[in-house]
């Protein structure tokens, strides 16, 4: 499917990714907004997340749910916990709009870039297969800077 993607024009490739992490996280805040009881045994296995997601949500409101779109591991929690904080939907809509909108710009751009750097690669182009690489030691260098800055000093 991703290779069908990125052989679109961008504003197709965009609309349909749009669509697609759309579909996706208002599901997710209906599904909290309709599963309290769920939510408490949900939330009983993965305490650590929720709580994160949570305490996101107080702190920065519906700019957390468009800051959890470039985020890997917390979208989910937040825009369930939304739903389950009964976030009222004008601010979770235009939160969701903006952040689907970013999302799918970065991905239709540089996320489809790297799908076909990596089918370049595995069709034996070295530049494909540099492009990957250089893909994996940006997103290293982001991580190691990202732990150190989260870190407790001494």
């Amino acid at each position: 499917m991703l290779d069908r993607l990125a052989e679109l024009p961008f504003w197709q490739a965009f609309l349909a990714l749009f669509l697609i992490v759309m579909a996706r996280s208002n599901a997710t805040y209906w599904v909290g907004r309709g599963a309290i009881a769920g939510w408490r045994r949900y939330r009983g296995s993965h305490r650590d997340l929720t709580a994160r997601a949570e305490a996101l949500l107080r702190r920065l409101g519906p700019f957390a749910v468009t800051l959890s779109y470039l985020t890997i591991g917390i979208q989910t929690a937040v825009h369930l916990t939304a739903g389950v904080m009964r976030m009222p939907l004008r601010y979770y809509l235009a939160a969701a709009v903006v952040g689907s909108a970013v999302w799918a710009a970065l991905y239709a751009t540089v996320g489809l870039a790297v799908v076909q750097a990596w089918l370049a690669a595995e069709a034996g182009s070295w530049w494909g297969a540099a492009v990957i690489a250089l893909a994996g030691l940006a997103l290293a260098c982001w991580l190691v800077a990202r732990s150190r800055s989260t870190s407790p000093r001494a």
